[in-house]
Protein backbone atom coordinates (compact mmCIF):
# COMPACT_ATOMS: atom_id res chain seq x y z
CA UNK A 1 0.00 0.00 0.00
CA UNK A 2 1.30 3.59 -0.91
CA UNK A 3 -1.10 6.51 1.20
CA UNK A 4 -0.39 9.95 1.11
CA UNK A 5 -3.95 11.58 1.47
CA UNK A 6 -4.54 15.34 2.41
CA UNK A 7 -1.08 16.27 1.10
CA UNK A 8 -1.44 19.16 -1.30
CA UNK A 9 0.24 16.85 -3.58
CA UNK A 10 0.50 18.22 -7.30
CA UNK A 11 2.43 15.49 -8.96
CA UNK A 12 3.83 11.99 -8.63
CA UNK A 13 6.96 11.33 -10.52
CA UNK A 14 7.48 8.78 -13.43
CA UNK A 15 8.66 5.47 -12.07
CA UNK A 16 7.99 6.54 -8.57
CA UNK A 17 5.49 3.84 -7.35
CA UNK A 18 6.58 0.25 -6.89
CA UNK A 19 5.31 -2.25 -9.33
CA UNK A 20 3.66 -4.67 -7.00
CA UNK A 21 1.65 -1.81 -5.62
CA UNK A 22 -1.96 -3.56 -4.67
CA UNK A 23 -3.74 -0.07 -2.74
CA UNK A 24 -2.85 3.53 -3.82
CA UNK A 25 -4.60 6.02 -1.92
CA UNK A 26 -3.87 9.69 -3.38
CA UNK A 27 -6.98 11.29 -2.09
CA UNK A 28 -7.72 14.69 -1.58
CA UNK A 29 -4.71 15.95 -3.00
CA UNK A 30 -4.09 18.96 -5.85
CA UNK A 31 -2.93 16.17 -8.49
CA UNK A 32 -3.14 17.33 -12.27
CA UNK A 33 -1.74 14.33 -13.72
CA UNK A 34 -0.82 10.80 -13.04
CA UNK A 35 2.41 8.90 -14.51
CA UNK A 36 2.22 7.00 -17.35
CA UNK A 37 4.45 4.48 -15.46
CA UNK A 38 1.40 3.98 -13.29
CA UNK A 39 0.45 0.96 -16.38
CA UNK A 40 3.68 -1.10 -15.06
CA UNK A 41 1.67 -1.77 -11.64
CA UNK A 42 0.08 -5.10 -12.80
CA UNK A 43 -1.09 -6.12 -9.15
CA UNK A 44 -3.09 -2.52 -8.43
CA UNK A 45 -6.13 -3.53 -7.13
CA UNK A 46 -7.70 -0.59 -5.20
CA UNK A 47 -7.26 3.29 -5.92
CA UNK A 48 -8.02 6.05 -4.34
CA UNK A 49 -8.10 9.27 -6.30
CA UNK A 50 -11.28 11.17 -5.34
CA UNK A 51 -11.03 15.10 -4.70
CA UNK A 52 -8.03 15.77 -7.12
CA UNK A 53 -7.57 17.74 -10.00
CA UNK A 54 -7.21 15.11 -12.69
CA UNK A 55 -8.56 15.99 -16.15
CA UNK A 56 -8.12 12.69 -17.63
CA UNK A 57 -5.96 8.79 -17.43
CA UNK A 58 -3.01 7.88 -18.92
CA UNK A 59 -3.75 5.23 -21.59
CA UNK A 60 -0.88 2.95 -20.29
CA UNK A 61 -3.21 2.90 -17.08
CA UNK A 62 -5.10 0.19 -19.09
CA UNK A 63 -1.75 -2.11 -17.84
CA UNK A 64 -4.14 -2.28 -14.61
CA UNK A 65 -5.86 -5.49 -15.33
CA UNK A 66 -6.17 -6.47 -11.81
CA UNK A 67 -7.88 -3.08 -11.02
CA UNK A 68 -11.31 -3.58 -9.07
CA UNK A 69 -12.03 -0.46 -7.44
CA UNK A 70 -11.57 3.05 -8.37
CA UNK A 71 -12.56 6.15 -7.29
CA UNK A 72 -12.64 9.51 -9.94
CA UNK A 73 -14.80 11.71 -7.84
CA UNK A 74 -14.71 15.07 -7.80
CA UNK A 75 -12.13 15.42 -10.11
CA UNK A 76 -11.77 17.70 -13.61
CA UNK A 77 -12.87 14.92 -16.13
CA UNK A 78 -14.13 15.59 -19.20
CA UNK A 79 -14.45 12.62 -20.69
CA UNK A 80 -13.83 8.58 -19.26
CA UNK A 81 -11.56 6.79 -21.62
CA UNK A 82 -13.25 3.65 -23.73
CA UNK A 83 -10.26 1.29 -22.20
CA UNK A 84 -11.93 1.79 -18.92
CA UNK A 85 -15.10 0.36 -19.08
CA UNK A 86 -13.12 -2.85 -20.51
CA UNK A 87 -11.08 -3.51 -17.58
CA UNK A 88 -11.85 -7.46 -16.95
CA UNK A 89 -12.01 -6.76 -12.84
CA UNK A 90 -13.23 -3.38 -12.80
CA UNK A 91 -16.72 -3.45 -10.13
CA UNK A 92 -16.72 -0.94 -7.88
CA UNK A 93 -16.07 2.86 -9.86
CA UNK A 94 -16.80 6.52 -8.57
CA UNK A 95 -16.64 9.79 -10.63
CA UNK A 96 -19.77 11.88 -10.13
CA UNK A 97 -18.31 15.68 -9.37
CA UNK A 98 -16.23 15.44 -12.64
CA UNK A 99 -17.61 17.96 -15.73
CA UNK A 100 -18.53 14.14 -17.42
CA UNK A 101 -21.69 14.08 -15.24
CA UNK A 102 -22.53 17.89 -15.26
CA UNK A 103 -25.98 18.52 -13.61
CA UNK A 104 -27.67 19.89 -16.58
CA UNK A 105 -26.71 16.28 -18.51
CA UNK A 106 -28.59 14.75 -16.29
CA UNK A 107 -31.85 14.35 -17.35
CA UNK A 108 -35.33 11.69 -16.98
CA UNK A 109 -36.24 9.96 -14.47
CA UNK A 110 -33.27 11.02 -12.18
CA UNK A 111 -34.43 14.91 -12.09
CA UNK A 112 -38.04 13.73 -11.79
CA UNK A 113 -37.77 11.68 -8.84
CA UNK A 114 -35.35 14.48 -7.21
CA UNK A 115 -37.73 17.30 -8.11
CA UNK A 116 -40.89 15.47 -6.60
CA UNK A 117 -39.33 14.83 -3.42
CA UNK A 118 -41.44 16.61 -0.42
CA UNK A 119 -39.55 19.60 1.05
CA UNK A 120 -39.65 18.70 5.12
CA UNK A 121 -39.72 21.12 7.74
CA UNK A 122 -36.72 20.85 10.39
CA UNK A 123 -38.76 22.39 13.01
CA UNK A 124 -41.10 19.14 12.36
CA UNK A 125 -38.60 17.00 13.46
CA UNK A 126 -37.32 16.36 16.82
CA UNK A 127 -33.75 13.85 17.39
CA UNK A 128 -33.00 11.38 19.63
CA UNK A 129 -30.27 9.14 19.72
CA UNK A 130 -27.27 8.83 16.93
CA UNK A 131 -27.43 5.35 14.84
CA UNK A 132 -24.50 6.09 12.88
CA UNK A 133 -21.44 8.38 11.59
CA UNK A 134 -19.61 8.46 8.74
CA UNK A 135 -17.47 10.49 6.61
CA UNK A 136 -20.33 11.89 5.01
CA UNK A 137 -22.11 12.97 7.76
CA UNK A 138 -24.71 11.72 10.49
CA UNK A 139 -27.72 9.50 10.68
CA UNK A 140 -30.34 9.84 13.96
CA UNK A 141 -33.25 8.16 14.94
CA UNK A 142 -35.93 11.34 14.73
CA UNK A 143 -39.90 11.59 15.39
CA UNK A 144 -41.69 13.63 12.32
CA UNK A 145 -44.64 15.37 13.41
CA UNK A 146 -47.09 16.03 10.71
CA UNK A 147 -50.74 16.32 10.40
CA UNK A 148 -51.51 15.59 14.09
CA UNK A 149 -49.65 12.25 13.67
CA UNK A 150 -46.23 10.96 14.39
CA UNK A 151 -43.82 8.89 12.33
CA UNK A 152 -40.40 7.27 13.55
CA UNK A 153 -37.65 7.94 10.67
CA UNK A 154 -33.86 8.69 10.35
CA UNK A 155 -32.56 12.04 9.69
CA UNK A 156 -29.32 12.18 7.60
CA UNK A 157 -27.43 15.49 7.70
CA UNK A 158 -24.45 15.68 5.07
CA UNK A 159 -21.71 17.17 6.52
CA UNK A 160 -18.00 17.97 5.12
CA UNK A 161 -16.15 18.61 1.88
CA UNK A 162 -14.77 14.84 0.91
CA UNK A 163 -14.75 11.30 1.36
CA UNK A 164 -12.74 8.60 -0.03
CA UNK A 165 -15.27 7.74 -2.22
CA UNK A 166 -16.96 11.27 -3.08
CA UNK A 167 -18.38 14.56 -1.84
CA UNK A 168 -21.41 14.12 0.73
CA UNK A 169 -23.76 16.70 -1.90
CA UNK A 170 -23.40 13.97 -4.50
CA UNK A 171 -24.41 11.30 -2.25
CA UNK A 172 -27.38 13.53 -1.66
CA UNK A 173 -28.30 13.68 -5.03
CA UNK A 174 -28.16 10.49 -5.71
CA UNK A 175 -29.95 9.44 -3.12
CA UNK A 176 -32.97 11.90 -3.46
CA UNK A 177 -32.66 10.80 -7.14
CA UNK A 178 -33.16 7.24 -7.08
CA UNK A 179 -36.85 7.05 -6.36
CA UNK A 180 -38.57 4.48 -3.63
CA UNK A 181 -37.86 0.86 -4.35
CA UNK A 182 -38.73 -1.70 -1.92
CA UNK A 183 -35.06 -3.00 -2.07
CA UNK A 184 -33.95 0.69 -1.01
CA UNK A 185 -33.63 2.36 2.22
CA UNK A 186 -36.89 4.85 1.37
CA UNK A 187 -35.83 8.43 0.99
CA UNK A 188 -39.19 10.42 2.21
CA UNK A 189 -38.08 14.84 1.97
CA UNK A 190 -35.37 16.97 1.94
CA UNK A 191 -34.96 19.04 5.07
CA UNK A 192 -35.22 22.64 4.84
CA UNK A 193 -34.96 25.42 7.41
CA UNK A 194 -31.61 23.78 9.25
CA UNK A 195 -30.31 26.58 11.72
CA UNK A 196 -26.74 25.63 10.07
CA UNK A 197 -28.13 26.29 6.46
CA UNK A 198 -25.66 28.40 4.59
CA UNK A 199 -23.07 28.25 6.45
CA UNK A 200 -19.60 26.99 5.90
CA UNK A 201 -16.42 26.13 7.56
CA UNK A 202 -13.14 25.16 6.60
CA UNK A 203 -13.86 21.65 6.30
CA UNK A 204 -17.40 22.02 4.29
CA UNK A 205 -19.78 22.83 6.72
CA UNK A 206 -23.53 21.80 6.83
CA UNK A 207 -24.47 20.39 3.31
CA UNK A 208 -28.23 19.33 3.46
CA UNK A 209 -29.77 16.88 5.19
CA UNK A 210 -32.97 14.08 4.21
CA UNK A 211 -35.37 12.30 6.45
CA UNK A 212 -35.53 8.85 5.48
CA UNK A 213 -37.17 5.23 6.55
CA UNK A 214 -36.39 4.04 9.84
CA UNK A 215 -35.02 0.55 9.02
CA UNK A 216 -36.72 -2.25 12.04
CA UNK A 217 -34.05 -3.64 14.25
CA UNK A 218 -35.29 -7.10 12.48
CA UNK A 219 -32.51 -6.27 10.05
CA UNK A 220 -28.65 -6.76 10.06
CA UNK A 221 -25.46 -6.11 7.80
CA UNK A 222 -24.86 -9.20 5.66
CA UNK A 223 -21.31 -8.72 5.41
CA UNK A 224 -18.20 -6.55 6.95
CA UNK A 225 -15.76 -4.29 5.00
CA UNK A 226 -13.14 -5.42 2.83
CA UNK A 227 -9.47 -5.85 5.08
CA UNK A 228 -6.28 -5.16 4.71
CA UNK A 229 -5.77 -8.87 3.03
CA UNK A 230 -8.84 -8.88 1.02
CA UNK A 231 -8.81 -5.12 -0.14
CA UNK A 232 -11.62 -5.04 -2.41
CA UNK A 233 -13.67 -8.68 -1.13
CA UNK A 234 -16.18 -8.52 2.27
CA UNK A 235 -15.41 -10.21 4.87
CA UNK A 236 -17.66 -12.50 7.10
CA UNK A 237 -18.31 -13.32 10.68
CA UNK A 238 -20.25 -16.66 10.15
CA UNK A 239 -17.52 -19.43 10.50
CA UNK A 240 -20.33 -21.76 9.80
CA UNK A 241 -23.06 -21.41 6.80
CA UNK A 242 -26.18 -19.97 8.06
CA UNK A 243 -28.54 -19.03 5.30
CA UNK A 244 -30.92 -21.73 3.22
CA UNK A 245 -31.19 -21.40 0.02
CA UNK A 246 -34.81 -19.91 -0.86
CA UNK A 247 -33.12 -16.88 1.93
CA UNK A 248 -30.10 -16.87 -0.48
CA UNK A 249 -31.99 -16.32 -3.42
CA UNK A 250 -34.46 -13.91 -1.85
CA UNK A 251 -31.27 -11.58 -0.84
CA UNK A 252 -29.95 -12.00 -4.25
CA UNK A 253 -32.80 -10.97 -6.33
CA UNK A 254 -33.89 -8.64 -3.67
CA UNK A 255 -30.52 -6.52 -4.77
CA UNK A 256 -30.76 -7.50 -8.42
CA UNK A 257 -33.95 -5.70 -8.00
CA UNK A 258 -32.54 -2.79 -6.63
CA UNK A 259 -29.66 -2.51 -9.16
CA UNK A 260 -32.32 -3.06 -11.92
CA UNK A 261 -34.04 0.04 -10.77
CA UNK A 262 -31.28 2.12 -9.86
CA UNK A 263 -30.10 1.75 -13.55
CA UNK A 264 -33.29 2.30 -15.31
CA UNK A 265 -33.15 5.93 -13.56
CA UNK A 266 -29.45 5.89 -14.38
CA UNK A 267 -27.78 5.99 -11.31
CA UNK A 268 -24.35 3.36 -10.39
CA UNK A 269 -24.26 2.38 -7.21
CA UNK A 270 -20.55 2.09 -7.17
CA UNK A 271 -20.46 0.29 -3.98
CA UNK A 272 -22.31 -2.89 -4.12
CA UNK A 273 -21.08 -4.81 -1.18
CA UNK A 274 -22.67 -7.11 1.26
CA UNK A 275 -21.50 -4.59 3.79
CA UNK A 276 -23.75 -1.93 2.61
CA UNK A 277 -26.95 -4.77 2.16
CA UNK A 278 -28.96 -5.15 5.41
CA UNK A 279 -31.09 -8.36 5.92
CA UNK A 280 -33.91 -10.11 7.63
CA UNK A 281 -34.28 -13.52 8.42
CA UNK A 282 -36.45 -14.53 5.36
CA UNK A 283 -34.02 -13.02 2.92
CA UNK A 284 -35.38 -9.27 2.60
CA UNK A 285 -33.18 -7.12 1.11
CA UNK A 286 -32.02 -2.97 1.61
CA UNK A 287 -29.05 -1.84 -0.40
CA UNK A 288 -27.99 1.28 1.05
CA UNK A 289 -25.01 3.75 1.11
CA UNK A 290 -24.63 5.94 -1.76
CA UNK A 291 -21.62 7.48 -1.35
CA UNK A 292 -19.63 6.23 -4.33
CA UNK A 293 -23.26 6.71 -6.93
CA UNK A 294 -23.14 8.28 -9.63
CA UNK A 295 -25.57 9.83 -11.47
CA UNK A 296 -24.58 9.13 -15.20
CA UNK A 297 -28.21 10.10 -17.06
CA UNK A 298 -30.00 8.44 -19.64
CA UNK A 299 -28.52 9.28 -22.88
CA UNK A 300 -26.28 6.77 -24.10
CA UNK A 301 -22.81 7.82 -23.07
CA UNK A 302 -21.78 5.03 -20.22
CA UNK A 303 -23.76 1.87 -22.06
CA UNK A 304 -20.90 -0.63 -20.49
CA UNK A 305 -21.66 0.47 -16.72
CA UNK A 306 -24.35 -1.64 -15.90
CA UNK A 307 -21.95 -4.59 -16.87
CA UNK A 308 -19.21 -3.49 -14.80
CA UNK A 309 -21.85 -3.55 -11.30
CA UNK A 310 -23.19 -6.84 -12.78
CA UNK A 311 -19.40 -8.09 -11.14
CA UNK A 312 -19.99 -6.41 -8.04
CA UNK A 313 -22.91 -8.45 -7.96
CA UNK A 314 -21.23 -11.58 -9.28
CA UNK A 315 -19.03 -11.55 -6.09
CA UNK A 316 -21.71 -11.26 -3.88
CA UNK A 317 -23.33 -14.23 -5.71
CA UNK A 318 -20.08 -15.99 -4.59
CA UNK A 319 -20.23 -14.28 -1.04
CA UNK A 320 -23.83 -15.58 -0.48
CA UNK A 321 -23.61 -19.33 -1.61
CA UNK A 322 -20.61 -19.48 0.67
CA UNK A 323 -23.17 -18.47 3.41
CA UNK A 324 -25.72 -20.95 2.57
CA UNK A 325 -26.09 -24.46 4.60
CA UNK A 326 -25.51 -27.76 2.91
CA UNK A 327 -29.23 -28.14 1.05
CA UNK A 328 -31.95 -30.49 1.88
CA UNK A 329 -33.26 -30.80 -1.33
CA UNK A 330 -32.43 -32.07 -4.70
CA UNK A 331 -34.15 -28.36 -5.34
CA UNK A 332 -31.89 -26.90 -2.94
CA UNK A 333 -29.18 -28.10 -4.89
CA UNK A 334 -29.92 -27.14 -7.87
CA UNK A 335 -30.26 -23.71 -7.35
CA UNK A 336 -27.06 -23.57 -5.83
CA UNK A 337 -25.68 -24.97 -9.07
CA UNK A 338 -27.27 -22.25 -11.16
CA UNK A 339 -26.39 -19.55 -9.03
CA UNK A 340 -22.84 -20.78 -9.58
CA UNK A 341 -23.80 -20.34 -13.85
CA UNK A 342 -25.53 -17.33 -13.08
CA UNK A 343 -21.84 -16.04 -11.11
CA UNK A 344 -19.80 -17.11 -13.99
CA UNK A 345 -22.40 -14.82 -16.53
CA UNK A 346 -21.96 -12.29 -14.29
CA UNK A 347 -18.05 -12.23 -14.29
CA UNK A 348 -17.60 -12.84 -17.69
CA UNK A 349 -13.88 -11.33 -19.17
CA UNK A 350 -15.69 -9.00 -21.93
CA UNK A 351 -18.01 -6.78 -20.28
CA UNK A 352 -19.96 -6.26 -22.97
CA UNK A 353 -21.10 -10.09 -22.65
CA UNK A 354 -22.74 -9.99 -19.19
CA UNK A 355 -26.62 -9.76 -18.96
CA UNK A 356 -28.59 -7.29 -17.34
CA UNK A 357 -30.18 -6.44 -13.91
CA UNK A 358 -33.43 -7.32 -15.95
CA UNK A 359 -32.01 -10.61 -17.13
CA UNK A 360 -30.80 -11.51 -13.99
CA UNK A 361 -34.40 -11.00 -11.98
CA UNK A 362 -36.07 -13.01 -14.11
CA UNK A 363 -33.43 -15.85 -13.27
CA UNK A 364 -33.77 -15.71 -9.79
CA UNK A 365 -37.64 -15.33 -10.00
CA UNK A 366 -37.42 -18.98 -11.35
CA UNK A 367 -34.87 -20.29 -9.00
CA UNK A 368 -37.46 -18.98 -5.97
CA UNK A 369 -40.52 -20.48 -8.15
CA UNK A 370 -38.61 -23.61 -8.53
CA UNK A 371 -38.06 -23.82 -4.87
CA UNK A 372 -41.20 -23.08 -3.76
CA UNK A 373 -42.80 -25.08 -6.18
Amino acid sequence: MVAFRDNGMTSIPENSLPPKLRWLILTNNKITALPKSIGSCGRLEKCMLAGNSLTELPEEMAGCQKLTLLRLSANRIDLLPDWLFHLPNLAFLSFAGNPCTALERTTGRARRNSESLPRIRWADLATHEVLGEGASGIISKATWRRDGSEEDVAVKLFRGSLTSDGTPIDEMRACMSAGAHANLVDVLGRIHGHPDEGRRTKNGGFQGGLVMQLIPPRYRTLGKPPSLDSCTRDCYDALDPSLSAETAVNILAGVAAAAKHLHSNGIYHGDLYAHNIMVDDEGQALLGDMGAATIYGDDGRFPLLEGLELLAFAHLVEDVCGLVREPGSDSAEEVLERLKELHGQCSVSRVADRPSFGRLLETLQGLLVLLQG
